[in-house]
Parts: C-alpha cells; sequence; structure tokens
C-alpha cells in the first residue's frame, strides 16, 4: 500500500492500497474539508499518458538534466479514484490527496473491511486522515506519517499496517509495512510537490 500507493504500481506486485506510499506524500494534519466529487476521465488518461510517456523516454539517451512533468493534484485524485474503481479495490475504497510544498501531504482515506475477519479493535467502515512526509532517495520512495487520525480520534501508525496485513492476506501476497521503502515506478528518479500539484523527474 504505500504513499502514494504519491499512486501508480511501484511494482506488479504491489497493489495500489500497498503502495500508497507512492502517493506520494507528507502531512501535517490540520482538520480540512476534503471535496468530493466523481473523478474526471480525461484527467486520470493525462496521467496515465505521463507514465507512459516517462517509461518510453528510458528507451532515449539522455545526458542532459532531469526532465520533468507536473500533475496537477486534481489529476493525481482523479487517477488514484480511477486506479481504485478499475482494479475493483475490495478494501480501499477512497483515497484523497491534498499536496503541500516540500513533500508534504494531507490524506483522505476510507477502508471497507465488511466480509473480512478483522480484529474488535477494528470498525467494518473506517475513515483515516493522515499528514506525513514523501521521502525519495535513489529511485526509491518512504512515506514518513506524522498524525494519524480515524475519525477525529488521534492512533498510532500500526493500525495502518494491519489494515495492509489484511489486504494482503485477502489478494495472497506478501504483506508490507507503511514504514518501507518501495521502488518508484519504472523511470521516475524524483517527486517533488508544490501546493496543488507534484513535479515528477524522469
Amino acid at each position: 500500500m504505500a504513499l502514494f500507493k504519491v499512486v501508480y504500481k511501484m511494482s506488479s506486485q504491489n497493489s495500489l492500497l500497498r503502495n500508497m506510499a507512492l502517493v506520494l506524500a507528507t502531512l501535517f494534519l490540520v482538520f480540512f474539508s476534503f471535496e468530493t466529487r466523481n473523478y474526471s476521465l480525461q484527467e486520470a488518461l493525462k496521467v496515465i499518458n505521463a507514465l507512459h510517456r516517462i517509461k518510453a523516454a528510458q528507451l532515449q539517451e539522455h545526458k542532459g538534466p532531469l526532465r520533468q512533468i507536473v500533475i496537477s493534484e486534481s489529476e493525481l485524485n482523479s487517477y488514484i479514484a480511477y486506479r481504485i474503481e478499475a482494479e475493483k479495490e475490495e478494501i480501499m475504497k477512497e483515497l484523497h490527496l491534498k499536496l503541500f510544498e516540500g513533500n508534504k501531504i494531507e490524506a483522505r482515506m476510507f477502508v471497507d473491511l465488511k466480509g473480512q475477519e478483522i480484529p474488535k479493535a477494528l470498525q467494518p467502515q473506517m475513515t483515516f486522515y493522515f499528514a506525513g512526509k514523501l521521502q525519495v532517495e535513489k529511485a526509491k520512495v518512504k512515506l514518513n506519517i506524522k498524525k494519524l487520525f480515524l475519525e477525529e480520534q488521534s492512533i498510532p501508525v500500526f493500525v495502518l499496517d494491519l489494515i495492509i496485513y489484511i489486504s494482503s492476506k485477502l489478494e495472497g501476497i506478501e504483506a508490507t509495512s507503511i514504514n518501507d521503502w518501495y521502488e518508484l515506478p519504472y523511470g521516475i528518479k524524483d517527486i517533488k510537490t508544490q501546493p496543488g500539484k507534484a513535479v515528477i523527474f524522469y
């Protein structure tokens, strides 16, 4: 799951939920209101096309400075919503990001565990709010979560690892941790966030 799952699969084995770390992000939670709306397919396709362009660019020799593509917060959220719908995510039903200067992000995530075997401490449906900072080194990314809330209650970060474990068990794959390092999508060298947008370097 991790960042952003900053979004797009960091490897063919990692689901969007487990790669939430890519999505890029970090956070200092300030109870803010998220805009809820249907995603834009046109915006989602713009991100998909950008990722294809980055991948194709790796076939060409390039000795200059890193190139970059700017993806807006709205486009990123449309892409995430598209992926959740297209991949029929069984647990993470919504992930909405807000991007800030210095790789800081805030996020809202809705999780649906109905029908799953879960500890009594968890609820069948939960809305998490978290804030943190995206750390990128050597084409790898890590999400350092600073604050995590379940509704309005502050909770420890390991609760997200429990959600990841349940998701991994459902998918039949090895569980990871929200604190793990993940490979960036092929060709991406760095990610830097600014208010309302992410700059992807390749």
